[in-house]
């Protein structure tokens, strides 16, 4: 296996470093971009610049496709990895459905693509992870339990928080909490900061800008506005993922359940409304 450090340095003597784009604009589901590299060991391509969201921080990559600017070609997006840049993986139709199609033909270096990707799978990824952070500051505020790890799917999310047992009666608390906090229709904004400066004025235990490699420099910071104009924000987060930009776009939130993993860590499980069998 090539050492990363090895790729990074490649990608940067080639310039082939992704703009990513959904850093500053996590809505956008269609874009303009050159194909900079085509690998055929797994199928993949680097684009100039992206708003594929790749894995990471509990978030699923997006799906999708890309379509030739000049003619019919269309390659299925079926994964999106961040390394040292941004690697777009394709697959056919029967890839993304699990089967076994013939591997693509890839498009050349230089060929003008539009990026398209799976709206509805998108929306759902942002409103779980606007959720979590609803989530993660409630259990801060309310339980002094912070939160050690998460999830999240198109349908599902849980929440790992160092807390030592929460009742029922904590999950209906929680759930009723949770939904006001989505009817309270509280803006949602992100922007560039420097780690140190982050560091030196923001309340890292809020921020859990400790989580982060040393590596990064420059953070994206997420916040959910206060209940009033000028109150502090209700969360703040060092955050890389994609959002919605109100509260109230998230929907109803249902509490699943609870479960123990391990000494004072409990797993806290929610769906949106819409995902839950009624059955």
């Amino acid at each position: 296996m090539v050492p990363v450090d090895r790729y990074f340095l490649a990608a940067l003597l080639s310039g082939l470093v992704t703009e990513q784009l959904y850093l500053d604009d996590d809505s956008v589901t269609a874009f303009d971009a050159t194909v900079e590299r085509a690998l055929s060991d797994p199928p993949r391509v680097v684009l100039d610049r992206t708003h594929f969201y790749p894995t990471g921080g509990g978030q699923p990559h997006d799906t999708g496709a890309l379509r030739a600017a000049d003619g019919d070609r269309v390659w299925r997006v079926v994964d999106v990895e961040k390394r040292d840049t941004v690697y777009h993986a394709l697959g056919t139709a029967e890839d993304a459905d699990g089967g076994d199609g013939e591997p693509p033909e890839l498009p050349e270096p230089g060929t003008a693509v539009r990026g398209e990707i799976d709206a509805d799978r998108r929306a759902a990824h942002s409103r779980y992870h606007t959720a979590q952070h609803l989530l993660s500051a409630l259990l801060l505020d309310e339980f002094d339990a912070r939160t050690t790890g998460n999830q999240l799917y198109a349908d599902r999310a849980r929440l790992d928080a160092a807390h030592d047992r929460f009742s029922d009666a904590d999950l209906d608390r929680i759930e009723t909490r949770l939904n006001e906090l989505v009817a309270d229709a509280r803006p949602v904004s992100s922007y560039a900061m420097d780690r140190e400066q982050a560091e030196a004025t923001l309340d890292t235990e809020r921020t859990r800008i400790d989580l982060l490699p040393d590596s990064i420099e420059e953070l994206r910071i997420v916040e959910i506005a206060g209940e009033s104009e000028g109150d502090e924000p209700y969360d703040r987060t060092a955050c890389a993922g994609t959002h919605v930009e109100n509260t109230a776009d998230i929907g109803e939130v249902v509490v699943t359940g609870r479960e123990t993993k391990g000494p004072e860590e409990e797993r806290v499980r929610f769906a949106l409304a819409e995902h839950v069998d009624e059955d």
